[in-house]
């Protein structure tokens, strides 16, 4: 078979990410990535892959394309992230529950088309090339990419975010707009809004001091931070400018006391990078002219 088991566990994690996020419903993700695997097991004897996960990713999402087409003929409702069974299942089953996904980001993703789900997963949030995209749908890259902006344009336009040129946020800094939009977004909770403008591989890096026991000191990709932002959008609450980087720092500071300083990078029009550091250890704070609520 082209991958080994071992490849397979490895990849695990990831296609339960990619399936949760296709077809909504953490059974039906084990159920994808089970038949995926049985798919790959059987198969015809071949040469080794030279990107396993990428294969194993195109198999399961081949897997929840036919069950979304199946779906919609039987004419079924979605389902979402938080309709799990009660009952105790596999160690899949723990991951899934504490995977950062919204229920709002599940019912955005079910008003769209079995092609443009697939498409949008795949490309915007899991960075799959569209030459593997067209490979899922049995399409042309053409296509594949039109199913994507379709997917953009049904979330909300501004999902048709431009690559732009010599834009404020290359190599002189964050785009103010982009990077107030977000802020705006993330203050009232809006997931839609932050997911048009976070790119699909934003990194968020975080001190572990800032963090409940256990969390995770990096999170990469729009559905995972959108739906953490979300969390601390009371705390967004003053914004100050370096005089010595002339960049803006904002400060979240709950009642007013410092607590992180968050630092927002952007790239092609999207948010590309968010940093938080503890205020107390962030130098560049203490070097701050002030700050004051917003």
């Amino acid at each position: 078979m082209p991958v080994t088991v071992e490849e397979f566990e490895a990849a695990r994690p990831r296609l339960l990410s990619a399936a949760h996020r296709m077809l909504g419903s953490a059974q039906d993700a084990q159920d994808a990535v089970q038949t995926a695997w049985l798919r790959a097991a059987t198969a015809p004897s071949s040469p080794p892959v030279d990107n396993p996960s990428a294969w194993l990713t195109t198999v399961t999402a081949r897997v929840c394309l036919d069950e979304l087409r199946a779906r919609r003929r039987r004419n079924e409702a979605p389902l979402f992230a938080d309709a799990v069974p009660a009952v105790e299942l596999a160690a899949d089953e723990a991951f899934l529950r504490t995977e950062d996904v919204s229920r709002a980001l599940m019912v955005l993703l079910s008003r769209l088309t079995p092609p443009q789900r697939v498409a949008y997963v795949l490309h915007d949030l899991f960075s799959l090339p569209f030459d593997r995209v067209a490979e899922v749908l049995g399409g042309t890259v053409a296509g594949a990419r039109q199913h994507a902006s379709r997917a953009r344009r049904r979330l909300g336009p501004a999902q048709e975010t431009p690559e732009r040129t010599g834009a404020p946020g290359g190599p002189g800094g964050p785009d103010p707009q982009i990077v107030g939009a977000f802020l705006t977004a993330a203050r009232t909770g809006d997931t839609r809004r932050m997911l048009q403008l976070l790119a699909p591989d934003c990194v968020r890096d975080a001190d572990a001091a800032l963090l409940p026991p256990g969390g995770r000191t990096t999170v990469t990709g729009a559905a995972g931070i959108a739906a953490e932002t979300a969390h601390f959008r009371d705390r967004i609450a003053a914004v100050c400018t370096l005089g010595a980087a002339g960049r803006p720092l904002y400060v979240i500071a709950p009642g007013g006391h410092p607590l992180a300083t968050l630092e927002i990078g952007t790239a092609g029009g999207r948010v590309s990078r968010i940093t938080l550091r503890s205020a107390r250890a962030d130098g560049r704070f203490a070097e701050a002219r002030g700050y004051g609520t917003g």
